[in-house]
């Protein structure tokens, strides 16, 4: 019989941070007790025998309520993690196909890894007879997907797969579609921004084909928590009104929460350890208590590092087998490596697993002590759905490892607003010009587009867009329909979901010829450029060659002591201006933009302090995407007339970095998912000017929200740069890690002032 332990494996560690001022914040939840109700008694028999052969003979409040719900129609559940979403859509799916033998269920998961762990889970109930549960999805071997379509009842799959695979080819799938009876979209709080916008059109169209074959699914959806779940719900689906349950039911763990702040190293400069080091240090040394941990970060380069850096401090510290039993697991891998290391978690061979979102939902990799993430994650939302990981024994402990960005230094230095902050809204926008377009094409592509009959799923606006896609050239209207103007065009291929780019750049170690993984081509330019340093499964490798005209890039196992980091160019051409006042002392604007980027070289870096080793050229073609943005022109009156001119860039550029980094403050979104430019003469404006744009081709609001708030945005801009205590600007408060220009040049001072300025006004 297992013993609980009296002593948590992180008191010493925690004792230790608190003793070299490391842990800056501490909060504590407290055990939640269970909400519990009977099984319905009208819920099929066959389905309550196996419930009770699973040993289930009580409801959490939350799944009966779904059940009820789902019966009655649309509905969302939003819950923490670990609280069994996965009952309150399995339930009401399986009582619908045990009474129904013609009935069919479609299970739409963001990742392959979720669909894999959801298709265990229901082949656990042991309704063989009346449930035939199949994935569908980019790893289905060509000869098995057409007995999917003839035999399985409920196929699990993912948005690209449902965009590209099912719905073009829907008569192949007429089965499935004339008896279409439950639709679940699971993690709903994912498909926000770019992502959400393409899927809340991917679902509309399916809804418009069910319609086709006679049939109006119900939805069901399930999500984390976030402040919007109705409003997301509606948006995703088009469907009013959802139903909502969102009090959780189920029994809660008790859980330490530790905000952690990696020492400064140069008091001058405030530079601080890099997180990863102090998140692989802090990972080997939860391993080495015998605490099964899952760290989260970030980036795919990221993953690498920290996995490395915790293998490399057990092996340092005599623990070889325990580093062999820390990995990495992020997108990129290929299909057999990425199902060895999910079997690796769920059998627990693995103590502990560095990973990207690939893991942040909700799979089931067994029970887990401890939660670690590394960076603010981009949203609060997000943050406790990973903290939420952590729990085994009834107890467990969830910590945040701040970086140098100036948004994780904000936020230390002020850890009970951070640990008090509510979950943000979701934001996306199916109609967004950019996105919505697209799909249409596909939809005309699955059938003729009928402004009279299509409009109540496709929108109200759909004959003004139909019409201005004729007016592209790119539909053909016929008798009060539209249709593609080329009947052969494929369109579907051409939009990527999670992209802005379809293209797959394939990444091949010379040496032996083997594909390590796939990065996208939007991304090539920056990641695996020509002497790029990439990392996979905790080897680092150098770029020899990026072949676009193939789509490759070759690569060779690499040994240095560096890493490197791309020199952008960027400009910025404003193409209609949707909305402007006055305000602040400035005029502020909103509108489209189009952003072009070049790659010019790349800097190397010592992986040890950051230290500049060199600068090196690259020749590759620009890039170019049209976007939503905000820009403010600044008149004399705010700037110096007798600064020299490298101190009025800076300081332009160091306001636009300081409001680019607490953008996502107010609005549901990363640094990442921002850009910027700032010039002291914009052939458009004819003056001193800052931009800042969203990252993604179309953009979905996210600018919009900035434009509103502006007056916030300054403020707290403002107050981010005036309480860092560096001399001339540092990653805390005016450096930006994505910065193309390599943070030159900046003026703290300088954006200090022209911001109090601003506010004064």
């Amino acid at each position: 019989m297992a013993v609980t332990p009296t002593r948590d494996p992180w008191t010493d560690l925690l004792q230790t941070g608190r003793d070299q001022d490391r842990l800056v914040g501490e909060a504590f939840e407290g055990p939640r007790a269970a909400t519990l109700r009977p099984v319905p008694a009208d819920l099929h028999p066959a389905v309550r025998a196996a419930l009770s052969k699973q040993g289930i003979t009580e409801l959490y409040g939350h799944q009966a309520e779904a059940l009820e719900a789902a019966w009655a129609g649309p509905t969302i559940v939003t819950t923490g993690t670990a609280s069994g979403k996965s009952l309150c859509f399995q339930l009401p799916t399986l009582d619908v196909l045990c009474r129904d033998a013609k009935a069919r269920a479609l299970y739409l998961y963001p990742t392959k890894a979720l669909a894999q762990d959801q298709a265990r889970s229901l082949n656990a109930f042991g309704l063989a007879k009346q449930v035939r549960p199949a994935i569908y999805d980019g790893d289905t071997r060509k000869e098995d997907r057409a007995q999917v379509r003839r035999r399985a009842n409920l196929v699990l799959t993912n948005p690209d797969m449902l965009h590209m695979g099912i719905l073009p080819h829907h008569r192949q799938w007429a089965d499935l579609l004339c008896n279409l009876a439950v639709v679940v979209v699971d993690e709903a709080h994912v498909y926000r921004g770019v992502f959400g916008s393409h899927v809340a059109n991917v679902l509309r169209r399916l809804r418009r084909i069910a319609n086709a074959y006679g049939t109006e699914p119900r939805f069901v959806l399930a999500s984390a928590t976030v402040a919007n779940p109705v409003e997301l719900a509606e948006k995703l689906t088009g469907l009013a009104p959802i139903a909502l349950v969102d009090e959780d039911g189920s029994p809660g763990a008790s859980r330490k929460i530790a905000m952690w702040n990696p020492p400064v190293v140069d008091e001058v400069l405030q530079t601080r350890r890099p997180a990863t080091s102090e998140a692989g240090e802090l990972l080997a040394d939860l391993v080495r208590a015998g605490a099964r941990t899952i760290c989260f970060i970030r980036s795919r380069k990221g993953a690498e590092v920290v996995a490395r850096a915790a293998q490399e401090h057990l092996r340092g510290t005599g623990d070889a087998a325990l580093a062999d039993r820390v990995a990495a697991y992020r997108a990129g891998y290929t299909t057999q490596q990425r199902h060895e290391l999910e079997r690796q978690l769920t059998q627990g061979e693995l103590l502990a697993v560095v990973t990207t979102s690939a893991l942040e939902l909700g799979i089931d990799i067994g029970a887990l002590d401890a939660a670690v993430v590394v960076t603010f994650p981009g949203t609060v939302a997000s943050l406790k759905q990973m903290w939420g990981r952590a729990g085994r024994r009834g107890r467990g402990l969830a910590v945040y490892v701040a970086g140098e960005d100036a948004l994780d230094q904000f936020f230390c230095r002020h850890p009970d607003e951070f640990l008090d902050r509510p979950v943000e809204s979701a934001i996306l926008d199916h109609e967004s010009e950019e996105i919505h377009f697209q799909h249409l094409l596909c939809a005309a592509h699955e059938g003729p587009l009928d402004p009279v009959t299509d409009t109540e799923v496709l929108g109200p606006r759909l004959a003004a867009h139909c019409a201005q896609l004729v007016g592209r050239g790119e539909l053909v209207e016929r008798r009060g329909t539209f249709t593609l103007r080329k009947p052969e065009d494929y369109p579907a291929a051409r939009v990527s979901l999670r992209s802005g780019s379809m293209e797959l750049v394939s990444i091949v170690e010379v040496t032996g010829g083997e594909v390590l993984g796939t990065t996208e081509g939007s991304r090539s330019h920056s990641t695996v450029h020509e002497g790029a340093v990439y990392l996979h499964m905790g080897r680092q490798y150098e770029v020899r060659e990026l072949d676009l005209e193939r789509s490759r890039a070759l690569v060779t196992p690499f040994t240095g002591d560096w890493y490197t980091q791309p020199k952008r160019e960027t400009l910025t051409h404003i193409e209609e201006l949707l909305d402007r006042r006055d305000t602040l002392g400035v005029t502020l604007s909103y509108g489209v933009i189009t952003v072009t980027e070049q790659v010019l070289g790349y800097q190397r870096k010592r992986l040890s302090d950051h230290e500049e080793l060199g600068m090196e050229a690259l020749d590759l073609p620009p890039t170019a995407f049209t976007t939503r943005g905000l820009w403010y022109e600044l008149g004399p009156e705010l700037l110096w007339e007798d600064f020299p001119m490298d101190v009025l860039l800076g300081t332009l550029h160091a306001t636009e970095h300081a409001q680019i980094a607490v953008l996502p403050l107010i609005a549901m979104c990363d640094r990442w998912d921002i850009g910027g430019l700032s010039t002291n003469l914009h052939p458009q404006t004819g003056g001193a000017t800052i931009f800042i744009h969203e990252g993604h081709p179309g953009g979905v609001g996210i600018t919009r929200t900035g434009f509103e708030q502006f007056e916030r945005l300054a403020a707290d801009a403002h107050r981010l740069i005036s309480e860092c205590r560096c001399r001339a600007g540092c990653p805390s408060c005016v450096q930006s890690p994505k910065c193309g220009n390599l943070n030159e040049p900046l003026a703290k001072d300088g954006a200090a002032e022209l911001l109090a300025r601003m506010l004064d006004r």
